[in-house]
């Protein structure tokens, strides 16, 4: 698999989840035993049925109707691709990936996040997601915004610059 069709499978992947919100569709990218993770909730499964179920019962439909991605930096190596995005949501459902459990707040939440993915005869192997959840809660907040992590504005500004200034 070369580095084009790994990103052309990846993007394929997003839209089946995004845009056209199909589990079925979405796991067809994906090799049989294949692992999903959004470390910072651990929220995912392992295995295409598995897999097959926690998109059409917790991923899709726990994305909210105005999301909206943007990719800010890609990398891609002989069998795997990094993607810097940030995700803006309003938080007006259930989000059991990104906020399980919590009740929505009507706030709008900015996601600066990292994935990870990796391909195996021809398909994704498994898909790693990064993000700062204390960056979050703080938006929602659910946390004291004065603890010491950067807000997620300055995070967001310095995505951008950094593909604008590359």
């Amino acid at each position: 698999m070369n580095r084009d069709e790994m990103v052309d499978l990846w993007e394929q992947h997003a839209a089946y989840e995004f845009i056209i919100k199909d589990a079925d569709k979405t796991v067809s990218t994906m090799v049989d035993d294949a692992s999903v993770m959004h470390l910072p909730t651990m929220s995912g499964d392992f295995g295409k049925e598995a897999l097959r179920r926690y998109y059409r019962e917790d991923f899709i439909p726990g994305i909210p109707a105005d999301t909206t991605q943007e990719t800010v930096a890609r990398s891609v190596g002989d069998t795997f691709l990094l993607e810097e995005s940030i995700m803006r949501m309003t938080h007006d459902q259930v989000v059991p990936f990104l906020l399980p459990g919590l009740e929505p707040t009507g706030k709008v939440v900015e996601v600066d996040f990292l994935v990870m993915v990796q391909f195996r005869d021809g398909l994704m192997q498994s898909e790693r997601l990064y993000w700062d959840q204390a960056a979050v809660l703080s938006q929602l907040g659910l946390i004291d915004s004065s603890l010491p992590f950067a807000p997620v504005s300055e995070v967001s500004k310095f995505l951008r610059d950094q593909v604008i200034n590359a």
